[in-house]
């Protein structure tokens, strides 16, 4: 997540070279720390969850059994942590995780908490599995960093077999009460997450419309197109009529992104060719009538109401794309054939857009079956069995120690089991907070390690001053106990994600407070949190100082990761165009989303790159400038397979083949620089006599020729500059120039 302040204006003007007040790289970190995320606030979930947590608690001192409502206490708290807002299938699965895997490091912790050894190797090899799960994904890394947490707090409770088990199951328990809360409303807003990702995707195209992205910034949407796609990645073989229904709205969605994508292209083109003729006119008032009734279609899916959109703004549409039609018919022999052929594209463009307009107008106002029967999606989600052989494949692939995720492991590991070791070995009273901090604060990256090594430290002790304070305030009966709790986990829930310094606090007066229930008196807890939490602090810090994982040497692997996705996508493009009798619509969707994906993975690193000590002015300009070329090759590759949906078929020229061959060539070449293999300048392929050949073939009145001879050059301009600025930021004489 870029920084606070920082906007995508501010690094394209660091691109462009442009005269700014450049932060340094400690400003950026300290910004992090200090940063307030007010949109993760979220009240809903924050008194869900103090309901999960307090409910045991009040329940337990009812029937007298304070023991076992903590023991479920702990289950709903450390399993709080996964709860959010996500989609209910996602958010279930998620939290069911959760609850089984507390529920076994409950279990593994109070059986090897007997043994100092046993416990510190199955905390070492506890740890390396958390740390390898940050090559999955981030839901994956922290429901590690949760069962790693709870493992070590108990782990310091020795219990035999039999309590052990019940300890598993009541924190099971828990964890499962928590996940009930979380999904109490899913028959009655079964589809909420997914109709709101939905509406935010239509809105964010209604401004696209009216107001293009420029071509060095990425593709309109794409934020919200993501979560989108992960929003409804779960209802593929939900057959419900809803859950259909909005599947084929977000299809519709993607044709409309790239369609406005072509059409806002278009009138740039037709500006630059006659800058007071009706064609400009006609595509104005045409995206402003899409902008009109894709905020309509918005709106109502926000809004849970069914859309309605006057009539006269359908009838406007198809009059603007019939009256360019009509301008298709050869004009005076004074006209540029150029805009002759710009004004046939904007047809076709136009054309299909009004037609996927009205499809997603009638999806968004009526509840009916029409039309849906034929949407498939089978591709896109894979059996249970083959998705568990790609998570092992993941793991495996990142055994290794150029792998950031098997350094990360590694670290953690050896961190975690000195400072158990450490703890064990000079008995320090609540031994487990000096581990738990390193594995909290022990992150893949540096400067999500230093902020929260920062925060934690400083939380911890503003939250052990907290609980001293509530010690000396609040009435001494349990029930008073119970009530600070409650203020506090609401507090924790609900401002804690918005800044990690809240959170810390917040959980440390907490965890002092669940453990006076127990009868330790709360001087003893203070005392000690404090004293491990800085030994903790401490070692974790320490350790990524002496073996960082900068993410400097991260950065062109995932600029490669971007050009090996992009150039699968192009692979898909290019089959369809030389295979018109094909279906492609599941492997181009797929390979889109990949691009998008790996893009957006890009940025984020590009994003810590700026925030580490050391890293310069040029370096920042340098990977800005690259990734605004890659945003307009993006743009060029979305706009040629929109060319697929809006121009007629035809046969794919000769030329066509030797063209797409040296375009996959050469993202081939610049992601085997990125990795380290020589590459040279005069190797790479001559795209541009290549594209020469290709404009120079075939009847140029064709329509998908001439929409192919357009985007064909962006790509060519846009692969050129990326290849020169790649090997430019690589440098002479060095590994990629051989």
């Amino acid at each position: 997540m870029p920084p606070a302040g920082e906007t995508t204006a501010d690094r394209q003007s660091v691109a462009s070279g442009e005269s700014q007040t450049h932060p340094s790289p400690w400003s950026r970190l300290w910004q992090d720390v200090a940063r307030f995320q007010s949109a993760k606030i979220d009240p809903q979930l924050a008194l869900r969850n103090t309901i999960g947590l307090c409910l045991p608690l009040a329940g337990s001192a009812i029937a007298g059994t304070v023991r076992s409502g903590l023991a479920i206490s702990t289950g709903a708290l450390n399993v709080s942590f996964s709860d959010s807002d996500a989609p209910y299938r996602q958010r279930a699965d998620r939290m069911l995780r959760a609850s089984v895997l507390v529920g076994f490091a409950v279990l593994a912790g109070g059986i090897s908490g007997h043994n100092n050894t046993v416990a510190v190797m199955t905390a070492a090899l506890w740890a390396f599995g958390a740390g390898m799960l940050v090559a999955l994904s981030t839901q994956a890394a922290d429901l590690g960093a949760v069962s790693l947490v709870t493992l070590l707090v108990y782990a310091a409770i020795p219990l035999n077999a039999r309590q052990s088990m019940s300890g598993a199951a009541l924190a099971f328990c828990g964890g499962l009460l928590q996940t009930v809360l979380a999904l109490a409303f899913w028959p009655f807003r079964r589809y909420a997450p997914e109709r709101r990702a939905l509406g935010e995707l239509y809105l964010a195209l209604s401004q696209a419309a009216v107001a293009p992205t420029p071509s060095t910034e990425a593709p309109p949407a794409s934020a919200e197109s993501t979560q989108a796609q992960t929003a409804l990645s779960t209802l593929s073989r939900d057959h419900a009529v809803e859950s259909e229904r909005f599947q084929v709205l977000l299809s519709q969605a993607e044709r409309i992104r790239l369609s406005l994508l072509a059409l806002a292209r278009l009138r740039v083109r037709v500006e630059r060719e006659d800058p007071a003729g009706v064609e400009k006119h006609s595509l104005d008032r045409y995206l402003d009538c899409c902008a009109r009734v894709l905020s309509v279609i918005g709106n109502a899916l926000l809004a849970d109401e069914p859309a309605q959109a006057a009539p006269e703004c359908l009838q406007e549409l198809q009059g603007l794309a019939d009256g360019l039609h009509a301008k298709t018919m050869p004009q005076a022999s004074w006209e540029p054939p150029q805009l002759t052929a710009l004004r046939k594209d904007a047809c076709f463009q136009m054309a299909a857009l009004t037609g996927q307009l009205r499809s997603a107008l009638e999806l968004a106002t009526h509840t009916s079956r029409a039309g849906l029967a034929a949407f498939e999606r089978q591709e896109a989600s894979r059996p249970p069995r083959l998705r568990l052989a790609g998570t092992l494949a993941t793991l495996r692939a990142n055994l290794h120690l150029q792998s950031a995720a098997c350094r990360h492991a590694i670290r953690l590991s050896v961190c975690v089991a000195a400072g158990d070791a450490l703890a064990r070995g000079f008995e320090l009273r609540r031994s487990y907070w000096l581990p738990m901090t390193v594995a909290i604060v022990l992150k893949s990256d540096f400067t999500a390690t230093f902020t929260r090594g920062i925060l934690r430290l400083a939380g911890t002790f503003l939250g052990l001053l907290l609980a001293t304070g509530l010690f000396h305030l609040m009435p001494t009966a349990l029930g008073g106990e119970i009530a600070a709790v409650t203020a506090l986990m609401f507090v924790l829930r609900w401002l804690g994600p918005a800044n990690y310094g809240i959170l810390t606090a917040a959980v440390s007066a907490l965890v002092v407070l669940l453990i006076a229930m127990t009868g330790v008196a709360p001087g003893e807890v203070i005392m000690a949190r404090g004293v491990n939490t800085a030994a903790g602090g401490v070692i974790a810090l320490l350790a990524y100082w002496l073996w960082p994982t900068w993410e400097r040497t991260q950065v062109p692997e995932g600029m490669a990761s971007m050009l090996d996705a992009y150039r699968d996508y192009f692979r898909v493009i290019r089959e369809a165009y030389v295979h018109p009798d094909r279906s492609f619509s599941a492997r181009l969707d797929r390979t889109r989303l990949a691009g998008r994906l790996a893009r957006s993975n890009l940025e984020a690193s590009i994003d810590r790159l700026y925030a580490e000590p050391g890293t310069s002015v040029e370096t920042v300009r340098s990977l800005n400038s690259i990734l605004a070329s890659s945003h307009r090759l993006a743009h060029a590759l979305m706009a040629l397979e929109a060319g697929l949906y809006a121009s007629h078929p035809a046969p794919a020229r000769e030329a066509f083949v030797p063209f797409a061959n040296d375009v996959e060539l050469t993202l081939y070449y610049l992601a085997a620089a990125l990795r380290g293999s020589p590459v040279a300048r005069d190797t790479l392929p001559d795209l541009r006599e290549d594209h020469y050949e290709l404009v120079h073939s075939g009847d140029p009145i064709t329509g998908r020729y001439a929409l192919v001879n357009v985007e064909t050059d962006r790509i060519t301009n846009s692969l050129n500059t990326l290849g020169e600025e790649l090997l430019r930021w690589i440098g002479p004489g060095s590994r990629a120039t051989g």
